[in-house]
């Protein structure tokens, strides 16, 4: 981007439709999920919810059926379950590892997260 540029970023919500992206290896070990961005070689992990989370994902896309999911099976109230799904979903987004159906992948919000 060029100086005095702004970069648009669209906000996710449930109504978004999410696909896995390209050149992704997923493999579960011992309840948990190992990621792999052949693009990019780095590997990922994440627990037995975002696994979870990205087993659903891949079965049906749409956060809000992951949304509704997700609430008859976990005791988890619906606003905190909403908040940290969106921002998995806006992390592994930034991350290069998942795509908004009809969105640009430059698109997503930028993770807030940075590496230590």
């Amino acid at each position: 981007m060029f100086a005095g540029q702004r970069q648009e970023y669209m906000e996710l919500s449930l109504r978004h439709s999410i696909t896995v992206a390209p050149d992704i290896v997923f493999r579960e070990v011992d309840g948990e999920a190992v990621i792999l961005n052949l693009e990019s070689g780095i590997y990922f992990g994440l627990d037995q919810v975002g696994t979870r989370i990205w087993q659903l994902i891949q079965a049906h896309g749409s956060l809000q059926k992951v949304f509704e999911t997700m609430c008859d099976e976990f005791d988890v109230g619906s606003d905190a379950l909403e908040r940290d799904l969106l921002g998995l979903m806006d992390e592994l987004c930034a991350k290069g590892l998942v795509r908004v159906a009809g969105i640009a992948p430059s698109r997503c919000t930028p993770s807030p997260i940075t590496a230590p």
